[in-house]
């Protein structure tokens, strides 16, 4: 009795000093899908993991100033220096996902016909105030969203009524009444109660960014950082992507 006594607790203090403490860090995009999968690969795994999430711009930033992490998923152009500098363990990274830029209101109001280019222009000419990320905070969308409407000729136009989000979720912005069309990726769009994701951007001015992961250099237990990193990919995964508004990439 007292041998069996003695294996289990060794068992026990095995699993124990094998469970890691992840720190993951994501782009807002991804920040959605990591909520759904971690309970799952935590339950799994007996590991347990910190999701941290900031702009892609905003998480360089860090990563660069010296902050330590495990897991980072940011878009390839933000992670590429990180691998060059050292900072990302080479050869560690992997695409994981794509999402493209969607149109959210507040849940109940008249859609607008965003069908085409030109009506997409007209929705926002019409539209009182619209919200997106401030492109100065390093979001994706934001950059590309305020470059997009200069292409368009209404970069003037709406510059005095664009509310420039720091971070975080656009549409709470429009659920709040702050703004009546929001732009941001639609998995961003989805998270936030209140809010309906309209549709897609029109294909033709369409952003798609792709989210890759990869692996800190100084990751504490890079077995654990590489089995968080592989439950974030693969078919079982994809269904998941699907009901977050993202897409395998």
């Amino acid at each position: 009795m007292r041998a069996l006594l003695t294996i289990c607790l060794a068992l026990l203090s095995f699993n124990v000093a094998s469970a890691a403490d992840i720190k993951l860090l994501t782009a807002g995009a991804f920040k959605s899908v990591a909520l759904e999968l971690v309970p799952v690969f935590e339950r799994d795994t007996g590991h347990k993991v910190i999701i941290e999430n900031d702009t892609a711009g905003g998480l360089a930033k860090r990563i660069a100033g010296g902050e330590a992490f495990d897991v980072v998923v940011l878009p390839p152009a933000a992670l590429s220096p990180l691998v060059t500098s050292g900072k990302v363990v080479d050869g560690s990274t992997r695409p994981l996902a794509k999402v493209g830029i969607g149109v959210a209101v507040r849940k109940g109001v008249p859609l607008p016909d965003i069908g085409d280019v030109e009506a997409f222009k007209r929705a926002l000419l019409a539209a009182r105030a619209i919200a997106y990320i401030d492109p100065a905070a390093g979001g994706t969308s934001g950059i590309y969203l305020a470059q997009l409407f200069d292409k368009m000729g209404i970069g003037a136009a709406l510059r005095p009524k664009s509310v420039l989000v720091p971070g975080g979720l656009v549409a709470d912005w429009v659920v709040r009444g702050e703004a009546e069309i929001g732009l941001q990726q639609a998995s961003e769009i989805l998270a936030v109660p209140g809010a309906t994701l309209v549709g897609p951007i029109p294909a033709a001015v369409q952003s798609y960014t792709i989210y890759a992961g990869g692996i800190g250099a100084g990751a504490r237990d890079p077995a654990a950082a590489r089995a968080l990193l592989a439950a974030f990919s693969g078919n079982a995964v994809a269904a998941v992507l699907k009901a977050k508004g993202m897409e395998t990439p």
